[in-house]
């Protein structure tokens, strides 16, 4: 079980970033022009559905995210500032708006990591847990919006979030505090994926005839 040192701190990073993946759910919606409940619904499972899965495959039922009230706020908070607010965030740059996505993929991948090591997972699964919380919510979004899901079809993305979740374990491993290793994985994760867009890098594929 956590210790409630471990508890605040994958409290306070699974929040973070279920506050910067609510904004990016939302402002898709707002791109493909829902109305206010559409983009509420895209933001809530943009932001929460990977802690969701994750949660329910190592066993902490019910989900996090549906026993603390603060996940749903923080998502709805999120969501709702940028529908009334949407002139303004659509203005952003692209790169920025990639920067924020990053930053959302790392947070979710060692809170993933972390929470699963913390139910005693092997660090092989925890790995993928880290994954499928940083990958599980964009999937679902993609999958309300009859898309593809974008991990499986673009650049370097879910290997970000699985590379960062392998430099956090090793991290743990050689003795750093969970805290130090989480942040070593988190910046491996965030710049791997800001290097890939910026290089335009992608894992193989196979071109159909």
């Amino acid at each position: 079980m956590m210790t409630e040192r471990s508890d605040k701190l994958l409290l306070a990073v699974d929040l973070t970033g279920t506050f910067v993946f609510a904004l990016e759910g939302a402002m898709t919606a707002i791109q493909f022009e829902l109305d206010f409940f559409g983009v509420m619904v895209l933001s809530f499972a943009t932001a929460l559905a990977g802690g969701v899965f994750r949660d329910l495959l190592i066993g902490a039922v019910p989900p996090a995210s549906l026993r603390d009230w603060r996940y749903a706020a923080t998502a709805f908070t999120a969501g709702a500032g940028v529908f009334f607010f949407h002139h303004f965030l659509l203005q952003i740059p692209s790169p920025l708006i990639v920067g924020l996505d990053a930053a959302g993929l790392s947070l979710f991948a060692m809170a993933g990591t972390e929470k699963a090591l913390d139910y005693k997972m092997h660090p092989f699964i925890a790995v993928l847990m880290g994954t499928i919380t940083g990958v599980g919510g964009g999937t679902v979004r993609d999958i309300f919006l009859a898309h593809v899901p974008s991990v499986l079809q673009s650049d370097v993305y879910a290997t970000a979030a699985m590379a960062g979740a392998v430099v956090m374990i090793a991290g743990r491993k050689a003795g750093l505090s969970p805290a130090k290793a989480a942040a070593l994985g988190g910046v491996a994760c965030f710049t791997l994926r800001i290097v890939s867009v910026w290089q335009r890098w992608s894992l193989p594929r196979v071109t159909a005839p």
